[in-house]
This record gives C-alpha cells, sequence and structure tokens, in this order.
C-alpha cells in the first residue's frame, strides 16, 4: 500500500510539469527574417526551419483558442483541454474559485517592425457587449489589462498627454482638423480630461479626405523645417508607414515613451495605446479584444474608441521591477490575473523559484539546464506547471540560463 502510495505522488509530480508547443502569429507588422526573437523563439519550440520571407510577429503561450498550446507528448493534447480536465489541480483553488477552469493570463514575445494600430482594449462589462454584438471582430467576452517588458530598447506610445491644449498650439494642422478654436479650450480650463476627449474625438471621427489633407500639409511643413523634435519624426516615420493615416496625429496627443530593456509599461482597460518599434515579453488576462481606430487596414470601431477611453492624463508608470531574491526581478502590475518574474541562474548554478498558488508558464529566453532535475529545457523550451509547484532550476555546465515566468499576481493569494 505505502508503495504504492509513493508511486502515485512521483507520478503527479512529474505530469505537473508539461512541455508546450506554442503558436505562432504573422501579422504583417511583424519583423521579416530569421533576426527576430520570434523567429528564433518559436522556430525551437516548434522544432521547424524559420520562414524567412514571413513577417514573426507574435509568440503565444497559453490557453486561447486563437493561439492554441499543445502538449508535446504521445497525446498531443491542447493545454486548455489539459487544464479543464485537471482544473483543481492544475490551476489551484483560489485560482480556479476567482477566474474559473482556465488560465487566466497568456504570455506573449512581440517583434515589431512597424506601428501597431491605435488601440484599446474593453473593460469586461464592454466586452461581454462587443463579443455579443459583434462576434466576427471580438472573439470573446474577457477585458485584457496588459503589460510589455522591454527585451530590446522598445518604443510605444501609451496614455494621454497631460496638456491638450499646448499639442493644439504645437500643431497648426491637428488645430485645423478638429476646427477648435483655443477660447473653447480656455472655457474647458479647469476639466483638461474634457478637453482631451473633445480634441481625440474631433480628430478621429474627421472624414477621412479631411484627415488626408492635413496630414499632407503636416508632412509638407515638417519636411521643410530644419528643427524637429522626436514627435515631429514620429510623425514623419508613422505616415510613411501608414500614409494619410488620422493615426500620425496621435503623434501629438499620447505619450511617446521608449523602454530601455528590463523596463516594464502597463496599460489598463480602456487606456489608448500603440506598439512602434522593438522587442518585448508581454503578459494580459486572456483575450484578444482589440477596439482599433487607426495605423491599420483592420477593421475600426472608432466611435466606441472615443467613447470607452477614460482619458486620463499624464505619462505611465514605468516599472523596472522588485528583486525578490538574487536569482528573481518581479515585475507586479496593478491586475489580478497576472506577473512576470525574471529568473536567472549563472552557469552550473540552481536557483529555487518561488511557489505560486495559481499555474505558471515558462519560457526559456537563452541557456539550457533543468527543471527538478528531470525536465530538460533549453532557449525557446516552453513549460506549463500546476499550482503550487515547487521548482527548482538548474543551469548546465555550458553557461547561465534566463526563464521568463508569467503568474497569478500574487496579490490574489
Amino acid at each position: 500500500e505505502k508503495k504504492r502510495k509513493e508511486k502515485k505522488m512521483t507520478t503527479t509530480k512529474r505530469g505537473s510539469l508539461v512541455q508546450l508547443k506554442c503558436a505562432i502569429q504573422h501579422y504583417d507588422w511583424g519583423i521579416v527574417g530569421d533576426q527576430s526573437a520570434v523567429a528564433q523563439l518559436g522556430s525551437l519550440n516548434r522544432e521547424e526551419p524559420i520562414a524567412k520571407e514571413k513577417p514573426h510577429a507574435e509568440m503565444w503561450m497559453g490557453t486561447h483558442s486563437s493561439g492554441l498550446n499543445v502538449i508535446k507528448n504521445e497525446r498531443r493534447e491542447h493545454l486548455k483541454s489539459f487544464v479543464e480536465s485537471n482544473a483543481e489541480e492544475a490551476l489551484g483553488k483560489k485560482c480556479q474559485q476567482r477566474f474559473g477552469n482556465d488560465v487566466p493570463f497568456l504570455l506573449k514575445v512581440l517583434s515589431v517592425a512597424k506601428a501597431l494600430s491605435i488601440q484599446a482594449h474593453p473593460d469586461k462589462q464592454l466586452a461581454e457587449r462587443l463579443h455579443e454584438e459583434k462576434p466576427h471582430m471580438y472573439k470573446d467576452a474577457n477585458h485584457k489589462p496588459e503589460m510589455a517588458l522591454a527585451v530590446t530598447e522598445f518604443e510605444a506610445l501609451s496614455g494621454f498627454v497631460s496638456e491638450p491644449k499646448e499639442s493644439l498650439q504645437k500643431c497648426p494642422e491637428l488645430r485645423a482638423l478638429t476646427g477648435i478654436r483655443m477660447e473653447e479650450m480656455d472655457a474647458m480650463r479647469e476639466d483638461k480630461k474634457a478637453q482631451m476627449k473633445h480634441v481625440f474625438t474631433k480628430v478621429m471621427l474627421a472624414e477621412k479626405e479631411e484627415v488626408a489633407t492635413q496630414v499632407q500639409t503636416l508632412v509638407k511643413r515638417l519636411k521643410a523645417e530644419n528643427k524637429k523634435d522626436e514627435r515631429d519624426e514620429l510623425a514623419l516615420r508613422l505616415n510613411a508607414q501608414y500614409p494619410d493615416d488620422v493615426g500620425v496625429m496621435c503623434a501629438y496627443l499620447l505619450n511617446y515613451i521608449k523602454l530601455q530593456p528590463g523596463e516594464a509599461v502597463y496599460m489598463a482597460a480602456n487606456e489608448p495605446h500603440a506598439y512602434l518599434d522593438g522587442e518585448c515579453v508581454e503578459v494580459m488576462a486572456t483575450s484578444d479584444n482589440v477596439v482599433r481606430a487607426g495605423l491599420t487596414p483592420k477593421a475600426r470601431d472608432t466611435e466606441i474608441l472615443c467613447d470607452m477611453l477614460t482619458y486620463k492624463l499624464g505619462k505611465p508608470e514605468v516599472l523596472t521591477g522588485d528583486v525578490i531574491d538574487k536569482n528573481t526581478t518581479r515585475y507586479s502590475p496593478p491586475f489580478d490575473e497576472f506577473e512576470l518574474e525574471v529568473v536567472s541562474c549563472a552557469k552550473e548554478d540552481t536557483a529555487e523559484m518561488t511557489v505560486s498558488q495559481g499555474p505558471s508558464i515558462l519560457l526559456v529566453k537563452n541557456g539550457k539546464g533543468k527543471i527538478n532535475d528531470d525536465v530538460a529545457i533549453e532557449k525557446g523550451s516552453v513549460v506549463f506547471a500546476n499550482a503550487n509547484e515547487k521548482m527548482t532550476l538548474t543551469s548546465s555546465d555550458e553557461g547561465g540560463i534566463s526563464i521568463y515566468r508569467a503568474q497569478v499576481n500574487t496579490r490574489v493569494f
């Protein structure tokens, strides 16, 4: 009886770490060729050559139906069904009670060659309504707060600038497009959110021909000027990627940020943003809901976007991570669904990972090693770990190892 019990415990332990074959998305804004993180990690993970002529935009790790992950075993089971059939063990009691029978987060790697759309993600209430009304555009009923951790220098537009009036003063074409007089802005000076909503809505809902005229005037003026600041340079760059698009004007309305490797920024629901250039690791609630209004060939929902935004002003908070121990840095945004850890281990060393009461997804950024002596991992390996899993990371004798680990935010437990 005792022997049988011991054997069962060992089997459970082994079964609680599974390796995943992940999904790659080839959106047209991705980096073409074999130099991107998505191309390299995806090729190693999927054990297939890189399609050098294709853009590699995103690598998805999780249970979302638009990028299904498969367990690397004889059964080739989808991670989603594996989790659903072992929900309490895989997710842990608290996580299951709080989020249901699914992994509440999605981990991605992004390789960005040109700007993504001016977009925001709906809150839960709006997501449910949009999914019901337009299921072809909004594939699920979940909200999608998210966080991006820079792997290279990473450029983005995020949130509104703090002085809407200054944007109009700086850019005469923006003023002409909106038709807003400065007296109108002065009358609203006590409520800058209302100012920004007024300006942004006028810009985004302007007639396409008028937008094209003003963007062309702006580009002509900027090209003739010797002195250009970084917003002007950005406007020119966006126009080169998406000629005559209303999103070009957003260079003057949204905060332009450049994250250095190891810095992260988070986006709550109903906050406008657009990734511009570089590579990042992104973690979010399990959703693919995006409301778009510029810099995109995809369908736009401009009125919904203008209406849903909070119009919170000012620069976004940049996270640099909290040091948990000598091997672990943790990035914790103010969202329950997720946080991200970076775990590093020097050559021939070991690291005891923090124990999470919820599930984890681990991606090997570089190096080779083992988890718990029996799960061999290398660059591109992706591992799903059940809740409460005790994990020891050991690097190989060839060099150190570095891992990204997405997990439920520890504040939930």
